[in-house]
């Protein structure tokens, strides 16, 4: 049995999310161990107070969900959220650059990442790369996984949870995990996001490459695993 639980963002980004409902985040994530907390910025610094001398980090989002605003209101989003205790940073690319597959569109995408990166290296954090792959084609997502390489962030994540094609939200599979392992190569963490619904959809996550696993019911995957033979 695999344990998954070091693998876990435990996240809750609701915009309806209440600080009650923040607070019950961080509790389980100190009692089960997950890797992070993932919470909206303006809850870092709560989260940063209710996690003080756990192993579980503070993670927030960057120009999320859309990822449209300038680069410079990222940076600002980022100066704050350090400032308030984040340690990790899920950052949104500007998305509409990426599909224009221009090379002045390129480069701006890199060119943000890299700021955003070197911004979150200088305040000792960590930045995820969201590209959002339902909204991609797999050409578009080699290209976005590379140009975040190339801008030296640490993570891939698939996507925000936020977008839709017709009426279906938008999520990580296992096919699209290992399309992004080939690109980046075997160093570069990948985040696995909207498609983790079970012990076993998290498992194979992992085997197709992944490194991380956004999940807002973290518990109950960890609680799904099955359970180990007695030996008789």
């Amino acid at each position: 049995m695999m344990n998954i639980v070091a693998y876990i963002d435990h996240t809750l980004l609701k915009p309806e999310a209440t600080p009650a409902q923040i607070t019950q985040l961080c509790k389980e994530a100190a009692q089960y161990g997950f890797a992070s907390v993932c919470v909206n910025p303006s809850y870092v610094p709560l989260a940063r107070e209710l996690l003080r001398g756990s192993s579980v980090k503070v993670c927030t989002v960057i120009g999320y969900p859309l990822g449209a605003t300038s680069t410079a209101a990222k940076l600002a989003e980022m100066k704050f959220a350090l400032t308030d205790g984040a340690e990790e940073l899920d950052m949104v690319i500007h998305i509409g650059r990426l599909k224009s597959g221009e090379p002045g569109d390129l480069e701006y995408v890199q060119q943000e990442i890299f700021e955003l990166a070197l911004r979150a290296h200088a305040g000792g954090a960590i930045l995820k790369v969201i590209i959002e792959t339902g909204l991609l084609t797999d050409d578009e997502k080699r290209t976005a996984c590379r140009l975040a390489k190339d801008a030296r962030a640490d993570f891939v994540k698939t996507t925000t949870g936020f977008s839709y094609t017709g009426t279906t939200v938008q999520g990580a599979t296992p096919a699209v995990v290992m399309l992004m392992r080939a690109a980046v190569g075997p160093d570069m963490g990948i985040k696995a996001t909207g498609g983790v619904s079970d012990y076993t959809s998290a498992v194979a996550m992992i085997k197709a490459g992944a490194t991380r696993l956004g999940a807002s019911r973290s518990i109950a995957l960890v609680n799904g695993a099955p359970k180990e033979k007695e030996n008789n």
